[in-house]
């Protein structure tokens, strides 16, 4: 996609912010530009690391998450406050990497399954039958009717003819969906525990919470205990054979190519978004008792301009990763961050606040659309709902004047906004709701203009 197409495609999502919109197309499109650059320039083309600068609710988060998407990359965000300086106890930054390499192995993981999808569920189909048509010579099988049995020969040829007919005749029903809904016992590996040593244990102290020399190992080996045991399960065919082709297709894959693979995209695509960065940033004044902030900045240095962090996975270089910050900058500035790490982020671009007229738009235009997101849900319900374009006005009207009369959360207010006015609606349906709702400028007046107009009572219900 070229940058244009980039901005394109995000202006049916979000509404303004072009500058943002255009630096990050740029960035996009320039790593594709290095990726077909000549060898010999190619590694020392760096990043486009960007700041974004804006009050809550504009839009930063949004912009990274629909970037990534458009990329098909491997995306993590992450809050800046939630990690601190080697020494202390809690997360270091390297396990922002970590767990950009987890996401990648995800999603290479399931583009490869998909690709062997045909093949895990003939697969899968296959020991479906083997359940439903015992391989004993000695063992009865099962009629092709809903219930019952039939006796086989002892004559071993007529027993193999009688057998592979009946398996015919039931791989014909098996593919047909004849069979859904008859219960039968599979056996399945058990799934890999999600819960992490390191959680369990807790985090660590002195090493800023990296984990000693082998516990990855050792962390590795305890969700693997048990794997090999298999359980059985009571389900349906239609259950078991999703099951089956899911536990069939990832034998299928070939597990040393997903990870190189998802590293590769990792160290070329990979895109990190760290939202808060402004928490970290300290000014002259607010010094001495901040120390740990300086800390998690010094230790983002060297993941940001360039180093090899190790996961279990193998080694992992961040020289081309883009970086994308976000903060509101209330009570810092970006002059506030250590120098190194203000120049690892050589693009700046500020977000606009919302105004009345962008509200109005956010409520209409994008294809994910409040307004568009509440007609879904009642229809659930059999309910039509509409807006008068008056009250989507009234709507937008109300938000930006409580925005600027409490607190400026942006677009987040429109969700305090819609689900005060709906909320008797939502409870009431389906029962004692009308099949069709027509909002009105009335409704909207009459339900929350008392509210806008009393900064009081604004500040606790909207």
């Amino acid at each position: 996609m070229t940058p244009k197409d980039i901005v394109s495609e995000l202006d049916q999502y979000i509404i303004g912010q072009d500058r943002a919109k255009r630096s990050v197309a740029i960035a996009l499109r320039n790593r594709w530009r290095r990726l077909r650059a000549d060898e010999s320039i190619r590694q020392e083309i760096m990043p486009n690391n960007i700041i974004m600068i804006g009050p809550t609710g504009v839009g930063k988060t949004e912009i990274a998450r629909r970037l990534a998407r458009m990329a098909a990359a491997p995306f993590i965000k992450v809050e800046a406050t939630k990690f601190t300086e080697v020494g202390y106890v809690g997360r270091d930054v390297e396990q922002i990497i970590r767990d950009l390499v987890d996401v990648a192995i995800t999603m290479v993981r399931e583009e490869e399954m998909a690709k062997v999808q045909t093949q895990a569920r003939e697969n899968a189909e296959l020991r479906v039958l083997d359940i439903l048509i015992p391989a004993s010579p000695s063992a009865t099988i099962p009629a092709s009717g809903a219930g019952g049995t039939q006796d086989v020969d002892d004559d071993p040829d007529t027993a193999q003819g009688i057998r592979q007919t009946t398996r015919d005749r039931f791989r014909t029903m098996l593919k047909e969906g004849k069979l859904d809904d008859r219960m039968i016992n599979v056996e399945t590996e058990p799934p890999r525990s999600s819960g992490s040593l390191i959680d369990i244990l807790g985090p660590f102290p002195a090493g800023g919470g990296t984990p000693p020399d082998g516990l990855d190992g050792l962390q590795d080996l305890m969700s693997n205990l048990g794997r090999g045991k298999r359980q059985k399960t009571r389900m349906s065919v239609r259950d078991a054979i999703s099951t089956l082709t899911t536990e069939e297709a990832s034998k299928l894959v070939d597990q040393q190519k997903v990870k190189k693979e998802a590293i590769a995209r990792v160290e070329s695509t990979g895109i990190v978004f760290i939202d808060e960065i402004d928490k970290v940033a300290t000014s002259s004044e607010r010094q001495g008792a901040d120390v740990s902030r300086q800390g998690v900045q010094r230790d983002l240095l060297p993941i940001v301009e360039g180093s090899t962090v190790n996961t279990k996975q193998g080694m992992v270089k961040t020289d081309h990763i883009l970086f994308i910050a976000s903060g509101a900058f209330h009570l810092s500035k970006p002059s506030d961050l250590i120098p190194e790490l203000q120049g690892r982020f050589p693009i700046r671009v500020e977000l606009d606040s919302l105004t009345e007229d962008h509200l109005y738009r956010i409520l209409t235009e994008p294809k994910n659309a409040l307004l568009k997101q509440y007609e879904a849900l009642l229809a659930t319900e059999g309910i039509v709902l509409t807006f008068e374009d008056e009250a989507i006005r009234a709507i937008a009207k109300t938000a930006a004047r409580v925005n600027a009369d409490v607190e400026n959360i942006g677009a987040r207010r429109l969700h305090t906004i819609l689900t005060t006015l709906l909320e008797d609606l939502l409870f009431d349906a389906p029962g004692d709701a009308p099949s069709t709702v027509v909002i009105t400028r009335s409704d909207v007046e009459t339900r929350l203009g008392a509210l806008a107009q009393n900064p009081d009572l604004s500040r606790y219900i909207l």
